[in-house]
């Protein structure tokens, strides 16, 4: 029986603005901006609805200075989906800009790595430095939804259905997952934080928020193998994203766009 087909789709909730130096472990000797996007992600047909991440609310925006240019659930509704009909929500990892919405989706199920959570409840938590990019309120929530049956854990690959899994990509976090899914155009891998941007794939660069460098650098050759093309690999938060796919329809142009269909030249 052949696999299914998706639609895949980034949807654009926040951004910030940065520098090169910002963005690369070591600095970078070129000065400039360098401003970062903050996606979630879509995944449908006519029999199934899987959403990656959740993004964050306001009160994230707030606390770390980002420009929340609208809540997930509202970019949600521009693509007619209910959040409360939501049922399937891969969290690729714990991290406040990937999970801090997981509270507006009242029946979702969860899907998350072992690493993670142990990572994110364990005795690492209680360095600055490694802590930093979770939140207390996030993880806990997290934990309760263990306890209500809505999380399923997985150690290294999982399928979530046909034509779409989750391969462990350790290096940002320990637990850090990324999707590769079956779309008309082939197989498909959303890194999420495995690759930030395009550059660090390419370059075989590092983000300066990470547990383990040499897991992030044999990460990127995981990414690789899973995806039909280098093409076929969409980092997790470069603006360059909304450029190189069509938008779902104009009027969300710079919202969202089809990582389904072909790339576009940049525009």
């Amino acid at each position: 029986m052949p696999l299914p087909t998706y639609e895949v789709i980034a949807l654009r909730y926040a951004t910030r603005g940065a520098r090169r130096a910002d963005n690369f472990l070591g600095g970078d000797p070129h000065d400039g901006e360098m401003p970062m996007d903050y996606f979630f992600w879509v995944v449908r047909n006519e029999e199934r609805l899987v959403l990656v991440d959740t993004g964050f609310c306001e009160d994230m925006a707030v606390k770390r200075h980002r420009t929340l240019l609208r809540l997930p659930a509202d970019g949600l509704k521009l693509l007619d989906i209910d959040p409360g009909d939501v049922r399937t929500i891969i969290v690729t990892h714990l991290h406040n800009d990937h999970i801090g919405a997981f509270d507006r989706f009242p029946v979702a199920a969860f899907h998350l790595q072992d690493d993670e959570m142990a990572f994110a409840t364990g005795r690492y938590m209680r360095h600055a430095r490694l802590r930093r990019s979770y939140e207390p309120d996030h993880v806990a929530g997290m934990v309760r939804l263990v306890f209500d049956d809505r999380v399923t854990f997985h150690k290294g690959d999982g399928a979530i259905a046909p034509g779409i899994s989750v391969h462990q990509v350790a290096g940002h976090s320990p637990g850090m997952q990324c999707v590769r899914i079956h779309t008309r155009r082939g197989w498909i891998v959303l890194a999420s934080d495995a690759s930030h941007y395009y550059e660090h794939l390419e370059q075989r660069r590092v983000f300066p928020v990470v547990v383990d460098v040499g897991g992030v650098l044999e990460s990127y050759d995981r990414l690789l193998a899973l995806a039909d093309s280098p093409d076929h690999v969409v980092p997790g938060h470069d603006p360059l994203v909304m450029r190189r796919y069509p938008p779902v329809a104009p009027e969300l142009e710079g919202i969202a766009v089809r990582l389904d269909a072909d790339p576009l030249r940049e525009r």
